[in-house]
């Protein structure tokens, strides 16, 4: 047999991975040159977006405030709306998220959610394997020749006639595909994961009677909604598709995106599917961005939740834009996963998943977001009997919402305790190792973890130590105590799994990273950006 040759780069590209045969059929060099060609359009504007990032970090840190823009005032007195919706995307009810792995991606297709968001960002560590092998299965679902069988029991899995719609959220603009090098410097992730399911899948999903669908993460500003738009318009353009074949909804899961939501559709209005809710990435975001305030200081996770003025005002304000647009305002994810061996506590966990729902629904959002199969129809009941049209946009416009500054940015109040203290470093460190592991999306606790909780359980505890917060009792969290703790917390896994298990896992590297990151002087903007280096280095 002769040797497999490598394919033809694009000049300047370099791929630092060994190629598998499954690949081939997506690294083709006409992929890569779309791909390629993104990177020169737009990796400029994407570094000077992530410099303007920074300069505006280093003035929330000197005691300036987010407020609604003068500038762009106009446009949110402006009585536009977003271009029309497709058929297709009218009712989204209950949409389903997850990684990108061959069989879940199957069940998720199959589970009776109106849509699947198939997750690059938060519920997928960055090996280049589970990137490249994710980009393959949606190329075969998006053809419905997805198939996988059970290598112990040879049970075969395969999309039914009738499947959710699919939705791609590739990597945020901050992440970089280190795997791939332009010119020597790293392709950025979010080109990388559009540009490739894009150009594999655009073409054939409008020839199916589709189109291709995005979630945008992280977004903090209308600017890098434009830039997202351009880059609509170019692939759009290079592939010979009218534009606005595109849809994409925004997530508003950062506090500084809450200020200009009017603004970010704006800018994607022929492109536009909406906006959602993010609501871990949020808290996260609201602790991130003020962190040097002491008057910020949050109370434990478990107490911060949507009934809390600054989340329900923003969840509110989100409503009200979005149906003044025209267009979908998504609710939240419900974290909850089954738990097959107590029926108590299921029941409790399935009453907290139809509460959340019913705040949603009857707050007006047209949908909302779940991490199991086995809670969509827990979802859809409540919205079923809520809302009994395809979405609320006109039924539900909210005009009496008026949301302010202060309403956006009012700190909650409660204690902070040792159980807090403890579910941070637990949750944190047990997804870290998790992550670094190559598993993006961690049942812990009975929920189901990603980045974003892990990002609020290591940015509270940098919080509460760098602000000297005391507990209920009066004890300070200090170093020392968190030290304590996730030695203690780390002693549990260790006993759950036992020694030979626990050993083979990374749970004393992600030890050793997550400390340095909770002890450190300077907040690391993202917990997965000193993380990546050591799926790199594997």
């Amino acid at each position: 047999m002769a040797p497999r040759t490598a394919p033809r780069l694009p000049l300047g590209l370099e791929l630092r991975t060994p190629l598998r045969p499954e690949w081939e059929a997506l690294l083709t060099p006409e992929a890569l040159d779309f791909v390629v060609l993104l990177a020169r359009s737009f990796e400029a504007r994407r570094r000077a977006l992530l410099a303007q990032r920074a300069l505006v970090q280093r003035a929330l840190d000197a005691g300036f405030r987010p407020e609604f823009l003068e500038q762009t005032a106009a446009i949110r007195a402006g009585t536009w709306k977003v271009a029309p919706l497709p058929a297709e995307l009218l009712d989204r009810r209950v949409e389903l998220t997850g990684p990108v792995e061959r069989k879940l991606v199957i069940n998720a297709l199959n589970s009776g959610a109106n849509v699947f968001m198939a997750d690059f960002e938060d519920a997928n560590a960055p090996t280049i394997a589970n990137c490249l092998d994710g980009q393959v299965n949606l190329c075969d679902a998006v053809r419905r020749t997805i198939a996988w069988e059970h290598p112990q029991s040879g049970k075969r899995y395969a999309l039914n006639a009738r499947t959710a719609v699919l939705f791609v959220r590739p990597r945020g603009w901050h992440l970089e595909e280190r795997h791939v090098l332009l010119d020597g410097a790293p392709l950025s992730a979010a080109l990388f994961d559009f540009g490739l399911f894009f150009f594999h899948n655009a073409r054939e999903l409008v020839a199916r009677g589709s189109a291709p669908y995005f979630y945008l993460p992280k977004l903090e500003n209308h600017l890098e909604a434009r830039l997202w738009n351009d880059v609509f318009v170019l692939a759009q353009d290079e592939l010979g598709l009218p534009r606005g074949t595109i849809k994409a909804t925004v997530l508003i899961e950062t506090i500084l995106a809450a200020f200009e939501m009017d603004e970010i559709l704006w800018e994607l209005r022929q492109h536009s599917a909406g906006l959602n809710c993010g609501r871990w990435d949020y808290i996260f975001s609201a602790i991130k961005k003020l962190r040097r305030d002491p008057a910020r200081v949050l109370p434990d996770r478990a107490r911060v939740t949507m009934t809390e003025h600054f989340l329900r005002s923003y969840s509110q304000l989100l409503i009200r834009t979005c149906h003044r647009r025209g267009v979908h305002a998504m609710g939240g994810m419900a974290a909850q996963i089954p738990i097959k061996d107590d029926p108590e506590r299921n029941a409790a966990a399935l009453l907290k998943v139809q509460a959340d729902k019913l705040r949603e629904a009857s707050d007006g959002h047209d949908g909302t977001w779940v991490a199991h199969p086995a809670l969509v129809e827990v979802a859809r009941s409540v919205f079923d009997e809520h809302m009994p049209h395809a979405n609320q946009i006109e039924s539900k416009p909210r005009l009496d919402v008026q949301v302010t500054a202060e309403d956006l940015l009012r700190v909650p109040r409660g204690p902070i305790t040792e159980a807090g203290v403890r579910q941070n470093a637990g949750v944190g460190v047990q997804y870290t190792a998790h992550w670094l592991a190559g598993s993006g999306c961690v049942p812990l606790n009975d929920l189901m973890e990603d980045a974003a909780t892990a990002e609020i359980s290591r940015a509270q505890l940098w919080q509460w130590i760098r602000h000297g917060a005391r507990l209920d009792d009066g004890r300070a969290v200090d170093a020392e105590l968190f030290k304590r703790v996730l030695d203690e917390e780390l002693e549990r896994v260790r006993q759950r799994l036992g020694a030979e298990r626990f050993a083979a896992g990374r749970y004393e590297l992600a030890k050793i990273l997550f400390t340095r990151l909770v002890l450190a002087d300077e907040f690391e903007e993202f917990l997965t950006l000193p993380a990546y280096d050591h799926i790199v280095s594997t």
